[in-house]
């Protein structure tokens, strides 16, 4: 067997299983250390009532930053605002605790488990409030998980068929932005007007949902327009790899070992994610930060796209007058 031959055969015998355990980490990791940390939960009520239910709560170490609210009414705002994640309201009739399953129905279920232990061991039960429900048709937010993951497989796609189709400069973003474009139309038509999973302004959806393709397409046409088409699997490999199983979307960022968690925000999917709730389900409250992230995700990608198509040209423009120059010295 010739030594290229045999070079290859053990870059991937040794490989293929590297690149298994490291998907394995990457997926299998978060989903077993799932937790809270510093999970933002509010508290409300009269600070007399509120002291006991704070000392309990914070019996778990790391697990919930505390917020105080002076009543009800503040609570419910917190949790519209995305503040926190749900509240214990202290009431004369006895705690209540509101959640919002929008934000993640695995942590209002968590929050409900937590506090339902706490309460009754001191002989007492909690009523339960959604304030900011998942839609009847995706209860368990499965469906919307379902929509907003495979926008990185679509976006790795797009960035792959313009490199491989030879698309460059001007070219190359035109494609990009067209193709995001529809594919963030198609996504809101499928989860928001089909099956009812997104409930918030339909175009602002399909612009989030564009956005995040155009992010992950940008990063890895751009990627590739600078170091080769190996830059399509190294950019690949990141969203896929880290950007997926670190996004949140299952669960919530503070529910993830850290620094899963904060990785999985500055990515494109784990910023989709957030900001797509946001908007559907809360308002747009809060939308600024993750907007940022995949804004300049999209622009850095897109940039690069263009200043690898115009060192490639520098570079193709300069080889003609090299090559006469040479021919003019033998001469």
């Amino acid at each position: 067997m010739p030594a290229t031959q045999t070079r290859r055969l053990i870059a991937v015998v040794v490989l293929v299983p590297v690149l298994a355990a490291l998907a394995l980490w990457a997926f299998a990791w978060p989903a077993a250390r799932t937790a809270p940390r510093d999970l933002p939960l509010g508290v409300a009520g009269p600070p007399a009532a509120t002291a006991q239910v704070e000392k309990r709560l914070e019996q778990r170490e790391g697990a919930f930053d505390i917020h105080r609210y002076a009543d009800e009414a503040a609570a419910r705002d917190a949790i519209e605002d995305r503040t926190v994640y749900g509240a214990v309201v202290v009431t004369p009739q006895g705690p209540e605790l509101f959640t919002a399953s929008a934000a993640g129905p695995a942590v209002a279920q968590f929050l409900q488990q937590a506090v339902a232990q706490q309460a009754a061991a001191e002989g007492t039960q909690v009523r339960t409030v959604d304030v900011v429900a998942t839609p009847a048709s995706d209860p368990r937010g499965a469906a919307f998980n379902a929509a907003v993951l495979p926008l990185a497989l679509a976006g790795i796609a797009a960035g792959a068929v313009v490199t491989v189709l030879g698309l460059r400069g001007v070219r190359a973003v035109a494609a990009l932005l067209g193709a995001s474009a529809l594919v963030g139309m198609a996504a809101a038509g499928i989860a928001h007007s089909w099956l009812g999973v997104l409930t918030g302004d339909w175009w602002t959806e399909a612009a989030v949902l564009g956005l995040s393709a155009l992010a992950v397409s940008g990063a890895v046409a751009g990627l590739a327009a600078l170091i080769g088409t190996a830059g399509i699997g190294l950019a690949g490999a990141v969203v896929m790899l880290l950007g997926n199983p670190f996004s949140g979307a299952t669960s919530a960022p503070q529910m993830l070992p850290e620094p899963a968690g904060a990785i999985g925000q500055w990515l494109p999917p784990g910023a989709g994610t957030t900001l797509l709730r946001s908007v559907s389900y809360f308002d747009g409250a809060p939308a600024t930060g993750p907007a940022l992230t995949l804004t300049w995700w999209a622009a850095l990608g897109l940039g690069a796209v263009l200043l690898g198509s115009a060192l490639r040209a520098r570079k193709a423009s300069s080889e003609p007058a090299t090559d006469g120059r040479e021919l003019a010295a033998v001469g």
